[in-house]
């Protein structure tokens, strides 16, 4: 879109904020229409309020959107088209807000233009003389990654929250940068900080409710898979706030344990971010991830039976797997380290592995994540 990182980014001098909100509006009118058309009535509703205070006319917290559109119409601060188009984007978001239909995208569109002829004609009516609106564009199908729909709802509450907050309210042209997440990342902003003393660890969004396989945290593992019998750790979610203390709700383990679990999970975290820039970069290939390490798995590569002829030196493994009906590479897990639930499997059967791996498919088309 004219190489610009969103369309609405014109207005950012006049309200970061707005601009903002105005981004991940269009960011949902293809992933959720029902989203959009909701919360399209939180930019007009602070358009609104704006021109309220503008123009000194009487305003209050429990007014709704239909009396500030009336109030400011029966003044005749608004032109027709603009209280149509108001009007439009109240109905639509009220029954978005309610109605357990399925929404289409051309009813987002429809909503998206009338945003259009409304912030257009509060720019050139209101703004500043030298902040252009660009011509109208139909909003970016396109993103690099797709946000969760859980997250899109959380980013557009954090901004909702920002523009009703009276630090907000008190200008009408902010210029606030401390919005509490890069909206320019899908997935990585913090969700949630851990700590454990004076150390703290930030949480990605993408990592909210992610599954603490025992097998990737080496020194931890006996220590996770006992505090997972207690439902404790078994997921990110289920982890509290601060560490310290984490071992006593199982027996026989320490303070020690606490702060070695916490420097694991740091590596995890960070080893995560990598791998899902990686997938973010090679969709719709199949990757096998070992510690630092992935390989591509090609087709050619999937069809390699798994038989002791082919791999050597993991006769144990390859018999438990096929008594599993695993039978082809491609039927392996993603994630190599799961294979240590099989017996007398442990890190050195699972390396050789992945090494096997690596030398079939040809070292063109593997990698570390260190080079990406």
């Amino acid at each position: 879109m004219n190489n610009q990182k969103y369309y609405y980014i014109f207005l950012e001098p006049l309200s970061k904020e707005l601009a903002l909100l105005a981004k991940e509006l269009e960011h949902s009118v293809f992933s959720s229409p029902r989203t959009m058309l909701t919360h399209s009535r939180v930019l007009i509703e602070n358009i609104l309020k704006n021109l309220m205070k503008i123009e000194k006319l009487t305003d209050s917290l429990n007014m709704s959107i239909l009396e500030r559109i009336n109030t400011l119409s029966h003044q005749g601060y608004l032109v027709p088209s603009i209280v149509d188009a108001l009007h439009h984007v109240r109905k639509v978001g009220n029954e978005a807000a309610h109605d357990t239909r399925v929404f289409r995208y051309s009813e987002s569109l429809l909503c998206w233009e009338a945003l259009y002829k409304i912030v257009k004609w509060y720019v050139e009516s209101y703004g500043p003389l030298d902040l252009s609106v660009p011509e109208y564009q139909e909003p970016s199908q396109l993103r690099d990654e797709p946000l969760d729909l859980a997250e899109l709802l959380d980013r557009l509450k954090s901004l909702e929250e920002k523009l009703s907050s009276p630090e907000t309210q008190a200008e009408v042209a902010v210029t606030t940068t401390d919005i509490n997440y890069d909206s320019s990342l899908s997935g990585y902003a913090a969700i949630r900080r851990i700590k454990y003393f004076d150390k703290h660890l930030d949480i990605p969004y993408f990592l909210r409710d992610t599954f603490l396989l025992p097998q990737r945290f080496h020194k931890s593992e006996t220590f996770l898979i006992r505090l997972g019998e207690v439902q404790q750790a078994r997921f990110m979610s289920e982890l509290p706030n601060s560490l310290i203390d984490l071992h006593k709700h199982v027996k026989r383990y320490n303070e020690k344990n606490d702060k070695t679990f916490f420097e694991e999970l740091a590596l995890f975290v960070q080893e995560e971010i990598t791998r899902r820039k990686i997938e973010n970069n090679r969709r719709g290939e199949l990757l096998f991830f070992y510690k630092t390490d992935f390989i591509v798995v090609t087709e050619e590569l999937s069809k390699i039976s798994l038989t002791t002829q082919e791999f050597s030196g993991i006769p144990s493994l390859i018999k438990q797997l096929n008594q599993n009906e695993i039978y082809t590479v491609g039927q392996l897990p993603k994630e190599l380290v799961s294979l240590a639930k099989y017996k007398n499997v442990g890190t050195l059967t699972i390396e050789n592995l992945f090494i096997q791996l690596k030398e079939k498919q040809g070292a063109e088309v593997t990698g570390t994540l260190s080079r990406i």
